[in-house]
């Protein structure tokens, strides 16, 4: 069976996954879901998969659904050895890899939601502006932590290649200057490493796959599945 990952747009963190297949050398499909959509996001066959109807959602090989980015990147890491996106567990590699990747997933991806909330309140909301204020606060922390783990290597945890760690702060990273949370700018050292991941072809790939560019695999991509053709998880 096929690899489908069910991914979300716009600016979703299943950006990281769509990378991550990329980079894998993975056959893969993926199913698109239009997070301003409701129809798309209660979509029967997306909710057999995903009853919180939140993504990224993969159906594995086996036909088994994975939720939660954290587990669907170390998944494919484990799945494609060879790739370099991750590393052996219980190396110190693997620990760094996973130290990095647990930050960015909590704490980082965290620090984003009181900025999402300010952006739902209701005009003269007064809270919106403490919300926003909290979000400054909590990603310009966090950014500095990251410009400390990258002031040492090449890459969140690697000098080698980027790895799932890397591509899933490609994804949450882009949302700081948006939202005007902070100025990437400010972090030389996270600054280099985006600048360096926009240039990479995965990158690319999952940057025309959102916006619905034609995009060009060097991976094992298989193209779009509707999510009417979505298998039925297997139990």
């Amino acid at each position: 069976m096929e690899t489908t990952l069910i991914y979300s747009v716009p600016f979703g963190c299943s950006f990281a996954a769509i990378a991550a297949l990329e980079w894998s050398g993975l056959p893969f499909q993926l199913a698109r879901v239009e997070a301003r959509d409701p129809a798309s996001k209660q979509h029967p066959a997306f909710l057999a998969i995903n009853p919180l109807g939140q993504t990224p959602a993969l159906l594995t090989h086996t036909g088994a659904p994975l939720l939660e980015s954290m587990a669907i990147l170390l998944h494919l890491a484990a799945r494609a050895p060879a790739s370099g996106l991750g590393f052996a567990q219980g190396t110190p590699a693997y620990d760094r890899l996973n130290s990095a990747l647990s930050f960015l997933h909590t704490t980082f991806h965290a620090a984003f939601m009181p900025a999402f909330q300010a952006s739902r309140a209701a005009e003269g909301d007064a809270r919106a502006a403490v919300w926003r204020e909290m979000a400054v606060d909590k990603v310009n922390k966090s950014l500095a932590h990251l410009e400390r783990l990258l002031a040492v290597r090449a890459w969140l945890a690697s000098d080698a290649a980027p790895t799932i760690a890397d591509a899933y702060l490609a994804a949450t990273a882009r949302w700081a200057e948006p939202l005007q949370l902070a100025r990437l700018s400010d972090y030389p050292q996270v600054a280099r490493v985006l600048a360096a991941l926009e240039q990479d072809p995965g990158i690319r790939f999952a940057h025309a796959i959102e916006v619905g560019l034609p995009a060009a695999s060097r991976g094992g991509f298989r193209g779009h599945v509707a999510l009417d053709q979505l298998a039925s998880p297997a139990g």
